[in-house]
């Protein structure tokens, strides 16, 4: 390939974006940021670059970050156990303490700061502040091996009541990036963790985002857990049923697509699921005709 093909063929790439950037411009997009693009670090790279550039022709991201792994490696490094009750973290006071060190005080300053090394304007946020994010201590009830239910105490683990985004939209509006991590403020006055596909959810609700994305560690919904080239580009909200009988969702999938209909219930354009592991896999997804995860769409 001569310099001139190689260049024609960067132009139609380019060529093949604008209508989507066009479309896509002055419009809110929820980026759930987590899985292993967090902890490699081209990937971590790719992740910002992609987000920079949304910013930069016109279109306003929101960042909100998990950490799950990261909190992990912590305790242990304390020598304390993770525990977990249908995926949620059991979260005493010192597991709480430990995790708002690491969401607050490591991963989201990070990501500030690597978004602002790449030359973007990009502000810290956790949904303590401005009270964005007002939780209460989340009831659970598990089935016992005499098929009876109890109530499971998961200590310190919240659900969110209520959310105040005039912070982020006033933090968009003057040209810089949110990057929220997900602890919420307690109506008792106690700090709450939240997972961070739900905070991400509610929080795209609350803006109104044209779309929500969700990046993960597997492809999107696929007919076939074995075979990741059975890809379903589009999900309907009516599909949803279907999908669960066939079984074709399972596992973790299942609470991310109900992560993504409360989203779309609650007012966002349509929610994307894709592979974080991909480079580029946010720009691959907005502005390419193919796109590379799941759409679902209402």
């Amino acid at each position: 390939m001569t310099p001139l093909d190689y260049g024609i063929d960067k132009a139609r790439v380019l060529i093949e974006a604008l209508p989507y950037i066009q479309k896509f411009a002055g419009k809110t997009v929820v980026i759930k940021y987590g899985g292993h693009a967090m902890l490699d670090q081209d990937l971590k790279e790719s992740v910002m670059l992609d987000v920079l550039l949304l910013h930069s022709v016109g279109i306003r991201p929101v960042v909100v970050h998990g950490g799950g792994p990261e909190i992990n490696t912590m305790l242990k490094k304390v020598g304390k156990e993770s525990h977990f009750i249908r995926g949620l973290r059991v979260t005493d006071e010192e597991t709480m303490e430990i995790a708002a060190m690491v969401l607050v005080g490591k991963l989201n300053t990070e990501i500030v700061s690597l978004l602002n090394h790449f030359g973007g304007r990009a502000v810290g946020l956790s949904g303590k502040d401005a009270q964005l994010l007002q939780a209460v201590k989340k009831p659970l009830k598990v089935q016992n091996t005499q098929g009876e239910y109890e109530e499971v105490d998961l200590g310190f683990v919240g659900e969110i009541e209520h959310v105040s985004p005039g912070i982020i939209k006033s933090l968009l509006d003057q040209g810089y990036i949110p990057v929220i991590s997900p602890l919420a403020g307690g109506v008792d006055g106690e700090s709450y963790n939240i997972n961070a596909d739900t905070a991400a959810g509610k929080i795209a609700e609350s803006l109104e985002a044209d779309k929500f994305l969700l990046l993960t560690d597997v492809r999107g919904v696929l007919k076939d857990v074995n075979n990741p080239e059975s890809l379903i580009s589009v999900v309907r909200q009516e599909e949803v049923p279907g999908l669960l009988e066939t079984g074709v969702l399972t596992g973790g999938m299942i609470p991310k697509i109900e992560c993504a209909l409360a989203a779309l219930k609650g007012g966002v354009g349509s929610v994307h699921i894709l592979d974080g592991r991909l480079p580029h896999a946010i720009l691959l997804e907005l502005f390419t005709d193919g796109g590379i995860g799941t759409m679902i769409i209402g």
